[in-house]
């Protein structure tokens, strides 16, 4: 059976399936940048995925500062959703200038095919949640975007990011999540949090599922997944570890191409012809 053809047989609306795994257990999400590393994280056994915009800004070698369009966001969400059938948490930014617009984008995420959604309490132009001197919307008016993006999903599992502990403190982070989820948020995800007595406290004020992210060279001491769900969170991304990856492996590629004057130093380095098509055919 083709992966495409394996993708197609879920009847559970995306939504549906991501909620249903969020209660079962533990949720590890991935990052996959593009269908290939889908296919290669559903390979290795994860259950659902986390498409990031620092991974889909960086393979389009353009910055994550809240420049990509929904459209350029969707045809990510069509490659990895329709390639793996797994269940894809998508990060949404700081949804669109207001209310109206972030429901337009959530309707447009749901129907490419997207199971959740995270949106972010920062004011355009947004930074990475790891760099200093970060700007944020108004807590009322994040509030009203998870109102709006809550009204206009049909299934969408609506997760509220708040950047705020860097610049308000861990009380202000708290209190900003406790008003995402009289929202309607169904989760909340606080950035950038820089231990485990940060992330132990804000499990102990929130009560809701919470969201990790494990980033490499960020503020967040490195955690493993077993460590998150001991500290009081429900599900962890890892956003860019496979981007990463390739890109350093494809920088050593040029160099040698450049070097050697072919790639016979790196076959070693190369998923095979036959491998691919294996993975890409489907068992």
């Amino acid at each position: 059976m083709s992966n495409l053809a394996g993708a197609v047989q879920a009847t559970e609306p995306p939504g549906e399936r991501f909620r249903a795994l969020v209660v079962r257990s533990f949720l590890a999400l991935p990052g996959a940048h593009n269908g290939l590393a889908a296919l290669q994280a559903k390979a290795a056994g994860f259950d659902a995925l986390y498409l990031g915009g620092s991974a889909m800004t960086g393979q389009m070698g353009i910055p994550d500062i809240g420049i990509l369009t929904i459209e350029d966001t969707c045809f990510h969400i069509r490659q990895v959703s329709r390639t793996s059938g797994l269940p894809v948490l998508v990060d949404g930014d700081t949804g669109t200038a207001d209310a109206a617009g972030t429901a337009h984008m959530v309707r447009a995420f749901e129907d490419a095919g997207a199971a959740a959604i995270h949106i972010e309490d920062q004011s355009l132009p947004k930074k990475c949640g790891h760099l200093e001197n970060k700007n944020l919307v108004d807590p009322s008016e994040m509030a009203m975007k998870i109102a709006a993006a809550v009204g206009a999903s049909q299934n969408l599992y609506v997760i509220a990011r708040t950047d705020a502990a860097a610049s308000e403190g861990l009380d202000g982070a708290i209190a900003r999540a406790n008003l995402y989820l009289e929202a309607g948020a169904d989760a909340i995800f606080p950035e950038a949090l820089t231990s485990t007595e940060m992330f132990r406290a804000f499990a102990a004020q929130v009560k809701a599922p919470l969201l990790a992210n494990m980033t490499e060279f960020g503020k967040t001491p490195i955690f493993t997944a077993s460590e998150f769900n001991e500290m009081g969170y429900s599900m962890v991304i890892w956003p860019s570890p496979a981007f990463r990856v390739a890109a350093k492996a494809q920088e050593e590629l040029y160099a040698a191409l450049k070097r050697d004057g072919g790639s016979h130093k790196m076959l070693d380095r190369m998923q095979t012809r036959g491998k691919l098509q294996e993975l890409i055919d489907g068992a």
